[in-house]
């Protein structure tokens, strides 16, 4: 039973050292694969090499990825230590809530920049190493991290965080269309409620009542995050491409 198996492949995590981030990396290196994660901070960067090292081989590269030079630069780093990527995950993110009247014009250029120029122009760096490490039976991957707050209305204040997902979701289906024929497969996890940092506030707060809402009685495990990103960069999901799948305890439906 080989269909989840990763051992041999190179992936990068960006946003890697914490969160959704921190689980997928993790759900990686025990499938088998060599993992690189960055973040903006070292030392981050370097706590979350201590605590992943266990389950295999993980580099802490950092970098600011919503600057494209810096982007550019996380592609030449890795490519000097490895021929070729197998599976990019665009996780690194950011978000920002505040009434509507007060909404400043700052929110709206950190968190796109992230949430949204991150991951086009990572994955442009990253291009010429996924296509080293895609093959018409076995493509390389692509995953962006999007959300629920992309796919319906929410009632947090967070005006440009869900449009920035929202984007992130037709970018994914561009990219999928455009790289296919390269033998490159974009998808999107558009997740529910996780335990994370950008998450932590509203949990404490509000825990209870928001797993009360989702139709599975629960927030979201480390697990059912390092399953989703298994499934899509494992031979199991080498046959999607564009979709955009709600891993969320049914809230979406």
């Amino acid at each position: 039973m080989d269909l989840f198996d990763l051992t041999g492949k190179v992936a990068v995590v960006t946003g890697g050292t914490r969160g959704i981030g921190m689980m997928i990396a993790r759900g990686f290196l025990q499938a088998g694969a060599r993992v690189y994660i960055s973040s903006r901070k070292a030392d981050a960067g370097d706590a979350a090499v201590a605590e992943l090292s266990e389950f295999g081989t993980v580099v802490s590269i950092p970098a600011d990825v919503s600057q494209e030079a810096e982007c550019i630069r996380l592609a030449e780093e890795v490519g000097k230590r490895e021929e070729q990527v197998h599976i990019l995950v665009n996780n690194a993110g950011a978000t920002w809530g505040e009434d509507l009247e007060k909404f400043p014009e700052s929110a709206w250029d950190k968190v796109l920049d992230l949430n949204l120029k991150a991951p086009f122009f990572v994955t442009r760096a990253f291009l010429p190493l996924l296509e080293k490490g895609a093959s018409h039976e076995d493509p390389a991957r692509v995953i962006n991290i999007g959300s629920i707050a992309g796919l319906q209305p929410s009632a947090a204040r967070t005006y440009s965080y869900s449009t920035s997902k929202a984007a992130v979701h037709q970018l994914t289906r561009n990219l999928s269309k455009e790289l296919a024929p390269r033998h490159i497969t974009v998808n999107a996890v558009a997740p529910g409620p996780f335990e994370s940092k950008m998450m932590a506030a509203t949990l404490a707060a509000a825990g209870d009542e928001m797993a009360k809402r989702v139709p599975l009685g629960r927030i979201g495990r480390p697990d059912d995050m390092a399953g989703i990103a298994v499934f899509l960069s494992s031979r199991a999901g080498s046959y999607l491409t564009g979709t955009i799948i709600p891993v969320d305890g049914g809230i979406a439906t």
